[in-house]
């Protein structure tokens, strides 16, 4: 067995231990890479592309990973990243060619892609057969039922938490910070209003404002499809949500969210400016580095509940990983990406709890016993802050909540409809019931092609 390098390129594991003392540290370090031997002799070369991960230290371990992997194997492997907007015009672009990388990782479900990636129904049945069930949420995000197909191979995903500043909301009488969308109202206005701190929920063409629209629109009871690929987007409940970021904005945010880009909410929240937003811990982890004060004073919230209760919140990222039919080497990539999963603790590490696992067998000390979660290795204050994480399952779903996410729930996701519509209400363009019935035109055709095309 060989070591993994972690933390930075030059910290040993034995340095690591005398930074951060003994014992303590040695329980927080994952196991030393494990290696299989392919069920095939591998040989040739491995070109994977993927996205530069939010947290940047995981693509120095990744890539000194995936090589090891290949040297052990006899393959050589090449990485390359891309930024998160160019993985989908990129993968287009090799299709269209017939040419490119033998394994592509996207960080939301891709199903559109499937008439031009190759099945991974084997892959998947071996990777239950070696790490036992995975999270059912990795399943929709991966697995067309129509086709009885597996398009993609999903290794991972992230928790789509609240991210709020508990000084401020301290100061008008909520110091647990909001559980409710309502509270987004009822306490957020004052913070802006008296405290001169906004919200921050994108309304712009990106994946948080994406993400954000997703979880309230289902918490408020409605959603873009049934289970069984039904548009259902024009509903009183859809109206209600739209109708209620409208008043969110104009109570609590400022017109800046409609212009935002990815990264926009987690800057806000860095400087200091934010109350809320709805994120991954990446923010987070970036003001631990960047701005320490700011960071010991942001809290967590699971999915925040509609006006009956419901609390749902999409996943932030799901990762799958697609084998084009132009690849020449899928074999190896399909082999590299069983040794991604029994590593699978590495990469939860390595992104500083960011991942987590499709298959939790892979990473016990993340929710297990003396956790990570309730005992951050990566300098929380508290040390339990990201307790919180380790009901992330319960309240997290797929972008095609209540049914799968298929192709056409993909092209919505991409074409940023649902925001857009927010932002429609929002601004005053159009009334709540407008921007909904507007979308619901954008989207009955988008279903329609799919449903022809026979994937959904």
């Amino acid at each position: 067995m060989k070591q993994s390098k972690i933390l930075r390129p030059g910290l040993s594991r034995r340095q690591f231990l005398q930074s951060v003392g003994g014992l303590a540290a040695l329980l927080a370090l994952p196991r030393e890479t494990v290696f299989r031997r392919p069920t095939r002799q591998l040989s040739g070369t491995l070109r994977i592309l993927q996205w530069s991960h939010f947290v940047p230290r995981y693509d120095e371990w990744f890539d000194e990973f995936a090589v090891a992997w290949g040297n052990e194997v006899g393959v050589e492997v090449i990485v390359d990243h891309v930024g998160l907007t160019d993985l989908v015009p990129r993968t287009v672009a090799e299709i269209n060619a017939g040419e490119g990388h033998d394994l592509i990782e996207h960080i939301a479900p891709v199903p559109q892609f499937e008439p031009s990636v190759i099945s991974l129904n084997d892959l998947n049945a071996e990777a239950v057969n070696r790490f036992g069930d995975r999270v059912g949420l990795s399943t929709r995000a991966s697995f067309n039922p129509v086709t009885d197909n597996f398009h993609s191979y999903c290794h991972g995903w992230v928790p789509d938490v609240g991210d709020y500043r508990k000084s401020l909301w301290a100061e008008v009488g909520k110091e647990d910070g909001p559980a409710t969308w309502q509270d987004l109202i009822d306490f957020g206005a004052p913070i802006r209003d008296d405290l001169g701190v906004q919200m921050g929920i994108g309304m712009s063409n990106e994946i948080d404002s994406n993400m954000a629209a997703r979880a309230l629109i289902w918490s408020f009871g409605g959603s873009v499809q049934d289970e069984d690929a039904n548009v259902t987007i024009n509903s009183p409940e859809t109206v209600a949500a739209v109708a209620f970021m409208k008043e969110l904005f104009e109570k609590a945010m400022t017109p800046e969210v409609f212009s935002w880009q990815a990264a926009s909410n987690n800057q806000l929240l860095i400087a200091g400016q934010a109350s809320y937003i709805l994120n991954s811990i990446s923010a987070y982890r970036s003001a631990q580095q960047v701005n320490p004060e700011v960071a010991d004073d942001i809290f967590f919230t699971p999915a925040l509940t509609g006006p009956d209760g419901i609390g749902l919140a999409s996943e932030h990222v799901i990762y799958n990983y697609i084998v084009p039919t132009h690849a020449e080497n899928p074999d190896a990539a399909m082999e590299f990406l069983l040794h991604l999963t029994e590593n699978y603790d590495q990469a939860v590490f390595n992104s500083e709890l960011y991942n987590f696992p499709s298959y939790f067998s892979t990473t016990p000390d993340l929710l297990e016993g003396e956790n990570w979660v309730g005992d951050d290795p990566f300098g929380s204050n508290p040390p339990d802050k990201l307790a919180v994480l380790g009901t992330a399952e319960e309240w997290s779903t797929v972008v095609g909540h209540p049914g799968p996410a298929n192709a056409a729930v993909g092209e919505v996701f991409a074409t940023f409809i649902l925001p857009e519509m927010m932002a429609k209400a929002a601004r005053g363009d159009l009334t709540p019931e407008e921007a909904v019935a507007e979308a619901e035109e954008r989207i009955i055709p988008i279903f329609e092609k799919w449903r022809d095309e026979g994937l959904i």
